[in-house]
């Protein structure tokens, strides 16, 4: 099983954003069709939440350059990415 930061052949060179969106969406399909043993979808379940921490950490890392840009580009406000609904 590749680990969230690999690619499916084993090699060590982090995945994209994308190829790793995609293997999550791919790991989601296979999970809500039920044909996997227990022990399958328990291994595929781990993967995804590993998947989803890596993409978690790696939009965080992409806000911080984007604030940093608009910090550097003229002192614009830096605004969240988000809005917070409270």
């Amino acid at each position: 099983m590749p680990s969230p930061r690999s690619k499916e052949d084993g090699s060590s060179d982090p995945l994209r954003f994308e190829e790793a969106l995609e293997r999550l969406e791919a790991i989601v399909d296979g999970l809500e069709g039920g044909d996997l043993s227990l022990e399958d979808a328990l291994a595929r379940f781990e993967e995804g939440v590993g998947l989803t921490r890596a993409l978690g950490e790696q939009l965080t890392q992409a806000e911080r350059r984007v604030e940093q840009l608009v910090r550097e580009g003229g002192g614009l406000a830096v605004k969240p990415l988000v809005e917070d609904p409270t």
